[in-house]
C-alpha cells in the first residue's frame, strides 16, 4: 500500500516507516503537526511530540518526498480513552491534515505511526483513519521495548535526546546525547526505577538526525540551548532547543526500499516538497452518516412470513442469548444480504424491546451458508453494528460457514450474547502491527465481562502481513494460538493456563493424516507456552477441547481457534460459597440410571465454584448404549429424542454434583451433524419436547427451555473423531 507517515521527528515514527517498508509498503509522503507559534518548543499535548519541530522541515529534502504540515489549533478536549468527534480537539487537526493529504494523493491507502504502548494515541489515530477510509499501520505496537531499542540502534537510527523528564536523567548530562551512548543507562534506570527504555511513559523524547530512509542528506545540529522546565531535585525536566543546523548531503546510494521517488505526485508550484495545511478544527469537519432509526426498516420485517423468521431468547435477566435465523424449507431464500439484514433487524428490535442495544452485546457468532459471501456479509454487518452505537466497544465475533441450507435454513444464522450492564472491557486494535491480527471492521479481538474473556475466533494470520501462514493446518493452528496468546497477555492472562474451553473449527479441506497432527501440535504449543515466564503466575485449568468440522472459514483458512478464558479479578482465589440448588427430577419414564460408561462422554471444567463448562460427546457407540433399538449407524428421530433426553439427564447430574443449577446456564448448544438427515425444525421440536417434559416434572422450579441447535458437518473431542451423533456444549456461571 502507498503510505503517508505521521512523523514527530522521534525515533519511533522513523523506525515505524522502516518497518512499513520491510513489510512491502511504500512511503509516499510525510505528515507532521507543529505548534501554532514557531517560538514554542513544546505544547501541553497528550497526542503530539513537538520538541525539535524546527528541524522537521528538513525531512522532506532528506527523504525526497512531500511533507505536509499543519499548525495545531485544537487542545485536549475529549479526554476519555475512546475518542469521539469533538470540534476543537487536537485530534481534529490530524483529521484535517490527513484529509488534505488524501485529496492531494488519492493513491494513499494507509497511515504509519510510531505508537508502542499508548492506547490513547493509537485509538485516536485509528479513529481518524476509520473516518477517512485509511488503514492504520502500527508495526511497533506492543513490541518488547528493550529489543525494540536495540533494533533501532542496530538498524542505523541516529537519534539524540531532546527532552528528559525522569528520575536518573539529568538535562545537563543527557540532553543531546545519541541513543547508542544512552542504551546502558536506560536499561539501568529500568532496573532501578522501572522507566520505559523507549520513553513510552514520557521519560524522554528524541529527534532523528539520520537513518537509512534519509537517502539525500543527514541533519547536523550546529548549536542548541538547554531550556529547563523544572529543576526538581529528583526528576528535573529539560528540553533541547535547536538554534542552528544544516544538511550534509550524501553520495547517491541505494536506499532502504520503497520510498517514492516520484515527487511529481503533487503540484510543486505550491511550494516544492513542503505543504502547510489550513482549516478550522473548531468546525465539525466530518459528516457522519446518520444512523437510521430501526423503526424505519420495520416494514421489511413485516414482509417476512411469520413461519420463516425464527428467534429464540433465553430468559436470564443479567446475561442472555438471542438467536435468530430464517427457515427456508421451500428453497426460496432471496439471498445472503436480504437474509442477513432481516436477521439483524429482528435482533435489533429484540434488543430494544429488552431495553438494550448493540452496545450491550458481548459476543456474536455469525454463521453463513456460503463463505464466498463473506465480504458482502461484512458490508451488511457494519451498517448495523457501528462504533457509534457501541461506545463501550464493539463486540467480539466468530464467523464460520455452516451447512445451513442442508437443514432447510436461510443464508444467515446469528447468535448474540448480551449483558444488561455496562461493565464489559473491550480490546479493539484496528492497526496492522506485529502484535496480533488487526480487527479493522467493527468487531474486537476480545471482550472481558465478569471474569470471562470471550475471544474472537483467531485464524493463522501473520499479523504484519495479514496473510495466512504457509505450511498447512498445523502451522495455521500454531500461529492462531500465538495470536490468541498475544491477546490474552493484554489481560494479564495466558491461553495455556486460563482457558476453560477451546472450540476449534476445522475446515473439511484438512486431510485425514493432517488431522492426526493437529491435536499433537495443539498440546505441544500450549505446553511450550506454559513454560514461559508470562504464563507461570496463572493457575493451570483443566481445559476442554471441542473440534467442529465446518465447510469453510474466512480467507479460506483451515482452522479457527475460539478460546474462552477465566480471568480472575484479584490474585486471591475466592471460592464461591455453595448454595442449595433446587434439585430437578428427571421424568420417571425416561428410565436413566447411573452407569460407569457415562463418564466417557463427559469433559468438565469447574473454576472456583463460579464457572462450570461441560462438553458431552455422544458417539455412535454410546448412542447404541442409550438406545437399544438403534440399528447400525442410522439415527432416526426417535433415537435422537432418546439421546436428547440422555444429554439433559447427564447435564442435570453434572450441574447438581457441581453445585450449579439450570438458572446459572448462560449458553447451551447442541451440535448435530447433517448426516442425520434431520432438519433444524424437526430437531428443535424433539429437544423442546424433552425440555417440556422436564419442566412438567418440576412445576415448582424454573427451567429455562432455551437451547441453540448448530448444524455442522461433524463435531467431537479430537480432530480425528469429529463424528459424534450429538455434541453438547454447556457454559454456566453464577451471578
Amino acid at each position: 500500500m502507498k503510505v503517508v507517515a505521521l512523523v514527530s521527528g522521534g525515533k519511533d515514527s522513523c523506525f515505524a516507516m522502516m518497518k512499513s517498508i520491510q513489510y512491502g509498503h511504500e512511503i509516499v509522503a510525510l505528515a507532521n503537526l507543529m505548534p501554532a507559534d514557531d517560538s514554542v518548543d513544546e505544547l501541553d499535548s497528550y497526542m503530539y511530540q513537538t520538541v525539535g519541530h524546527q528541524i522537521i522541515v528538513s525531512y522532506a529534502e532528506c527523504m525526497g518526498i512531500p511533507l505536509f504540515r499543519r499548525r495545531i489549533q485544537g487542545s485536549t478536549r475529549h479526554q476519555k480513552l475512546n475518542y469521539r468527534i469533538t470540534p476543537g480537539d487536537e485530534v481534529e487537526d490530524m483529521y484535517i491534515l490527513l484529509n488534505e493529504v488524501k485529496k492531494q494523493l488519492p493513491s494513499v491507502m494507509a497511515v504509519s505511526s510510531g505508537a508502542i504502548a499508548s492506547d490513547y494515541q493509537r485509538l485516536r489515530v485509528e479513529s481518524v483513519c476509520s473516518r477517512l477510509g485509511l488503514v492504520s499501520l502500527a508495526y511497533l505496537w506492543k513490541q518488547d521495548q528493550s529489543l525494540l531499542l536495540h533494533e533501532m540502534i542496530n538498524n542505523g537510527i541516529l537519534a539524540i535526546t531532546v527532552k528528559v523528564a525522569a528520575m536518573g536523567l539529568d538535562p545537563v548530562k543527557h540532553l543531546g546525547k545519541e541513543l547508542t551512548s544512552l542504551d546502558s543507562d536506560l536499561h539501568k534506570l529500568n532496573r532501578l526505577y522501572g522507566i520505559n527504555v523507549c520513553g513510552e511513559g514520557g521519560e524522554y523524547e528524541t529527534l532523528t538526525l539520520d537513518c537509512p530512509l534519509f537517502k539525500n542528506a543527514r541533519i547536523v545540529l550546529d548549536k542548541f540551548e538547554v531550556v529547563m522546565h523544572s529543576s526538581d531535585s529528583i526528576a528535573p525536566v529539560g528540553i533541547l532547543h535547536p538554534v542552528s543546523f544544516h544538511l550534509k548531503y550524501k553520495a547517491k546510494t541505494s536506499s532502504l526500499g520503497s520510498i517514492c521517488d516520484n515527487t511529481n505526485l503533487v503540484d510543486h508550484e505550491k511550494g516544492g516538497l513542503l505543504f502547510e495545511i489550513q482549516g478550522d478544527c473548531f468546525q465539525n469537519c466530518d459528516i457522519l452518516q446518520s444512523v437510521a432509526d430501526v423503526s424505519s426498516d420495520n416494514h421489511i420485517l413485516d414482509e417476512v412470513p411469520d413461519d420463516r423468521l425464527q428467534i429464540s431468547c433465553s430468559r436470564m435477566q443479567n446475561t442472555f442469548l438471542i438467536c435468530c435465523w430464517l427457515q427456508n424449507s421451500c428453497g426460496t431464500s432471496p439471498g445472503l444480504q436480504d437474509d442477513l439484514k432481516t436477521v439483524l433487524r429482528k435482533i435489533e428490535s429484540e434488543l430494544l424491546a429488552r431495553g438494550c442495544g448493540w452496545k450491550n452485546v458481548l459476543y456474536i457468532h455469525l454463521y453463513l451458508a456460503d463463505m464466498n459471501g463473506f465480504g458482502l456479509a461484512n458490508e451488511t454487518y457494519v451498517s448495523f453494528i457501528t462504533q457509534e452505537k457501541c461506545p463501550f466497544g464493539v463486540p467480539s465475533r466468530s464467523t464460520v460457514e455452516l451447512p445451513l441450507q442442508q437443514v432447510q435454513l436461510g443464508n444467515a444464522y446469528i447468535e448474540v450474547l448480551v449483558a444488561n450492564d455496562q461493565t464489559k472491557r473491550v480490546l479493539h486494535v484496528q492497526s496492522i502491527s506485529s502484535w496480533a491480527p488487526s480487527c479493522i471492521g467493527p468487531y474486537s479481538q476480545a471482550t472481558l465481562h465478569k471474569e470471562i474473556l470471550y475471544m474472537a475466533g483467531q485464524l493463522g494470520l501473520d499479523p504484519p502481513t495479514m496473510t495466512l501462514c504457509s505450511g498447512g493446518a498445523t502451522q495455521e493452528l500454531e500461529q492462531a494460538l500465538k495470536n490468541c496468546e498475544a491477546v490474552a497477555e493484554c489481560f494479564r492472562s495466558s491461553v495455556s493456563t486460563s482457558s476453560v474451553i477451546f472450540v476449534t473449527y476445522c475446515s473439511t479441506r484438512i486431510q485425514p493424516e493432517e488431522r492426526r497432527r493437529i491435536e499433537e501440535k495443539f498440546h505441544g504449543v500450549l505446553e511450550e507456552m506454559r513454560h514461559s515466564d508470562k504464563a507461570s503466575l496463572s493457575k493451570l485449568l483443566d481445559s476442554i477441547f471441542l473440534y467442529v468440522n465446518v465447510p469453510n472459514l474466512p480467507k479460506g483458512a483451515l482452522v479457527e481457534v475460539k478460546p474462552i478464558l477465566y480471568v480472575q479479578e484479584t490474585l486471591d482465589t475466592v471460592e464461591q460459597t455453595p448454595h442449595d440448588s433446587p434439585r430437578l427430577y428427571i421424568p420417571t419414564d425416561w428410565g436413566f440410571q447411573h452407569e460407569h460408561w457415562h463418564k466417557s462422554c463427559i469433559q468438565k471444567c469447574i473454576v472456583n465454584g463460579k464457572v462450570c463448562v461441560t462438553v458431552l460427546s455422544i458417539t455412535n457407540e454410546l448412542a447404541r448404549n442409550i438406545s437399544s433399538c438403534l440399528l447400525g449407524n442410522q439415527i432416526t428421530e426417535e433415537n435422537l429424542e432418546l439421546v436428547s433426553k440422555f444429554c439433559i439427564y447427564l447435564l442435570n447430574e453434572i450441574l447438581l454434583d457441581s453445585a450449579f443449577c439450570w438458572e446459572d446456564i448462560k449458553n447451551l448448544r447442541f451440535y448435530f451433524p447433517t448426516s442425520l438427515n434431520i432438519t433444524l425444525e424437526a430437531a428443535s421440536i424433539i429437544f423442546s419436547r424433552a425440555f417440556n417434559e422436564l419442566a412438567e416434572s418440576n412445576p415448582t422450579v424454573h427451567v429455562d427451555r432455551f437451547f441453540n441447535l448448530i448444524p455442522v458437518i461433524g463435531a467431537g473431542r479430537t480432530p480425528t473423531s469429529m463424528d459424534d451423533v450429538l455434541t453438547c456444549e454447556l457454559f454456566a456461571q453464577k451471578s
